[in-house]
Order: structure tokens, then sequence, then C-alpha cells
């Protein structure tokens, strides 16, 4: 008995102290009501065994921050030192005899990336070996003007332009370019693109401008061109084939480095030299990648869950990331098919959420997502698609160009922001969504790859006004005085 009320003592309470003072001994009444010894041990065990038994919700996952890489970000400076150059040689390349009048390519200057109240003539004399300045020849007896000077290619650029022609239209090349477009409609519900949508993806994927007259007519058995609700379509040709299976991984399988060759005790994350993550991001991309495989090309039932439908999202982009040139694209690419491809709205968001896939670099005017697995650690491609070629030639053509100006800088006017520091050609960039399908829907060009319109011009814009107009006045001025412009020939008659 007494061992028993030794072992309970433990458990019970110290007794309240209450002061020595007779006057002022009250009789206690404690707030809280005691429990019995056993009832309180009974509670006690009934607690840990209720907290033993509820099951362990895994805790929301902080939002992930972006580590950056050098090597992968020297890649996106790379693209957007050349971003002014592609997109006037599409101008140009879209045209029959490839040359625009200055009146005409000044409308086009929000797909070229111009803020207002910047001339457009030192930007397209920065490339003296891709553009060159003429002056038409019915207009010789007068003083060359803003009126009368049109922008055209250079003989190399011309070559460059006939030889990516000539290797898209080859017999090796022009399938692949058909099986990613395949690719591409077999991952939409709809098993349809609007063409000015997929504009957007072609010159990343490889594609000339003009596909819809050269590369689809070739190939009606994947897809025909049909007119919908919102415009000009690609479709996929009755019946629809089986999915194929997803492209293979484009980074070889390293061999085991451990004496022993078997299976890991924990389950492994492989990640990008140097890219720490959190323990609750790591164990939420061990979960994801546990989840069973997703097919791009296949729809997910009703009922799939939130996890299943972000595999088949992820899945979609690797599979798009996989087929481009440069194993890159803008994250403004990829926005332009949520709807088709079934993407959520936080695109970007999900994106960052997975590193071991993917990377977003926000170098550069806009931000860039690459597939990670196809570089290796010091930024290098470990594929080289056969259409690098053009990237590699057009870059080559660029730096003769600034040899040039550095020979010529004892003669030639230097022009606004021309240093040898080739970081400063991206700046000045406007940060806007102006990629080539707008020009569809903005009317500056026509489906019919001929036609200008007036861009939808108003009489209140700024870059039309008498102060831009008497700007590119005097750099027409600077550019005939140091004799950069040409005679015009004639195959340059307008």
């Amino acid at each position: 008995m007494v061992a028993a009320a030794s072992s309970l003592s433990a458990f019970l309470p110290a007794p309240p102290l209450f002061p020595t003072n007779p006057r002022r001994l009250q009789r206690h009444k404690p707030t809280t009501k005691l429990l019995p010894p056993t009832l309180s041990i009974r509670c006690a065990a009934a607690a840990t065994t209720a907290s033993s038994e509820a099951p362990s919700r895994p805790r929301p996952l902080p939002p992930p921050r972006l580590v950056r890489c050098p090597a992968l970000d020297r890649q996106a400076a790379r693209a957007s030192r050349l971003r002014f150059a592609r997109k006037l040689l599409t101008l140009l390349l879209s045209k029959p005899r490839h040359f625009l009048p200055l009146r005409v390519l000044r409308r086009c200057r929000r797909f070229l990336g111009l803020p207002r109240r910047r001339p457009l003539i030192p930007f397209v004399l920065r490339y003296p070996t891709l553009f060159r300045l003429f002056q038409a020849p019915v207009s010789r007896p007068l003083s060359p003007s803003l009126s009368t000077l049109a922008v055209a290619l250079t003989p190399a650029a011309e070559a460059l332009a006939a030889d990516l022609a000539a290797l898209r239209s080859g017999d090796a090349v022009a399938p692949r370019l058909a099986g990613k477009i395949h690719r591409l409609l077999l991952m939409t519900p709809r098993r349809s693109i609007p063409v000015n949508k997929l504009a957007h993806l072609a010159p990343d994927l490889g594609l000339a401008m003009d596909f819809r007259a050269t590369l689809c007519p070739r190939h009606p058995d994947l897809f025909t061109l049909v007119h919908t609700s919102r415009g000009h379509a690609l479709q996929l040709a009755d019946p629809p084939p089986r999915p194929p299976p997803p492209l293979p991984p484009l980074r070889p399988a390293e061999p085991p480095d451990r004496l022993i060759d078997r299976p890991r005790r924990f389950p492994h994350l492989p990640l990008r030299r140097g890219l720490n993550l959190r323990r609750a991001h790591r164990d939420y991309l061990l979960r994801f990648h546990s989840l069973p495989e997703v097919s791009p090309f296949e729809p997910l039932d009703e009922g799939a869950g939130l996890e299943m439908l972000e595999r088949r999202a992820c899945a979609v982009v690797r599979e798009v990331l996989a087929m481009t040139v440069e194993k890159r694209t803008l994250v403004d690419h990829l926005t332009h098919f949520r709807r088709d491809f079934g993407l959520p709205n936080r695109l970007r968001a999900l994106l960052v959420r997975h590193p071991e896939l993917f990377y977003v670099s926000v170098k550069g005017v806009r931000h860039s997502v690459f597939l990670v697995e196809a570089f290796d650690d010091d930024g290098r491609l470990l594929v080289e698609d056969e259409m690098l070629v053009g990237r590699d030639r057009l870059e080559e053509l660029v730096r003769e160009g600034k040899r040039m100006r550095r020979a010529q800088k004892t003669s030639v006017l230097e022009f606004d922001g021309d240093t040898d520091d080739e970081e400063v050609e991206e700046e000045g960039l406007l940060e806007v969504d102006d990629e080539f399908g707008d020009l569809f829907e903005d009317g500056v060009i026509g489906e019919d790859w001929e036609e200008v319109g007036d861009g939808g011009v108003s009489e209140g814009d700024d870059e039309y006004d008498a102060e831009s107009d008497a700007m590119e006045e005097f750099w027409v001025k600077k550019a005939v005085a140091e004799g950069l412009v040409d005679s015009g020939s004639e195959q340059d008659v307008w």
C-alpha cells in the first residue's frame, strides 16, 4: 500500500502553499478541478495513442527560390544579343524581294522591340554584314531622305537564307520538321493548332516562317490546313494515328561510380551541379517522381489529382523543349499554348518548382526556359541539332560586322550605344510579347506574306510625329555623309 502511494505521488500535483499569517488564513478554492490519479493517467495514455494514430499530413511546400546557373545564363544572353538581327531578318525574308522601305519598317517597331523616340537606322547599321541601306533608282535626282531609302539583305545574308532553305527542304530534314508539327498536334485535345500560335514557336523548332506554304502541302497524310472560327489552323489528318512514345532522354546513362552495383537504399534525385534544395522541396520532388509515368500524347482521366495533372504538364513542356533546336525557348512562347496543351495558368511557377527538369533564366530582355537534361555542367549541348548551323553562321556574321566597325572607328561616326561590350546589344529593347505571330493580328503583314498594312497606326503616336521624323532624317544624312547608303540597282525598283 505504501509502495503504491509512493508510485502515484509522482503524478499528483504539488500541494498549494498558504500564507503563515493566521489573519490571512482563508479557505483555498482551486480554479481548476483536480482529476483522480487513475483518470489522469488514463487520459494521458489515450492522448498519446490518438496522436500516434493520426495521419501525418505533408507540410505545405514553401515558395521555391530561383538558383542561378551561370552556364545557362550565358546561353540566354547569347541568344538575346541576336534578337534584333533575327527579327529584322524574319521581316525582310517574308517579302518577295527581301527588302522593305524605311517608312514601312518603322511601323514594325513594336515587333522589333524598339522603344519610341529611338531611331531605327543606328540599330540597322550595327550589322553591316547582314543589312544594307539603299536608295530607290527612281529617286536618284532627289536627295536621299527617309521616304526614299530602304533596308535590304547583304549578299552574305542572302546566301545564309538560301542555304537554310535548302537544308529545310532536304529529304533528311523535312520529314523531321513535319514530325515536330505532328507531335505538337497530338498533344492537343482538339487535335488542331491555330497557325498564328504556331508561328510563335516556329523559329525555335527550326521551321521557316512560310512553313504553311512550303512544308504543310508536302505532308497531307499527317495534317491539313483548315479554316476555323479562330482563323487558319493545322489539323490532324483522319484517321488519327496511334500516339508515339515520348522522346528518349538526351543525357546518356552514367556508369555507376560505386564499388558494388546494387539498388540504393534511399531514393535519389539527380540535380545539376551547385543546386541545393530545401528538405521540404526535395521531399516533394521525390514524391512527385514516384508517381506513375504519364504520356504527353494521352489525356488524363477526369478524376485525376493535381499532382498527376502537374506531371502531365511537365511531360508536355519537356516534349516541346526536346523538339527545339537549342533545347530552349521563351516562357512567353509556352504561355500561348496553355489552353491548347492543358497547361496551368501559373506556368512559370511550375517551371521554377521543378529545377531537376527545367531552368528559368532571367538573363536578357525576356525570360527563357532550358531543358536541363540536354546540357552538361558547362552549358554545352549534349546532342546538337542539324539546324544549329544557321545560328553559328549568323553569330559569325555578327562578329565580322563588329570587327568592321572597330576598324572603321577612325573614319565612321560612332553611333549611339555602339561600344565594344557585347552586352549593350540587348539594352534599349522593349520587354513585350512581340513575336512574329502578332503581325497577323496587328495587320502589319498580310496572310499572303506580301501585303503590308498600316499596322494600326494612330495619328497621336509619338513615333510618327514631327520630332521622330526629324531624328530619323538626321541619321539618314549622317549615313549618307559616311558613305553607308548604296545606290539602288534595277532589281531594287519599288
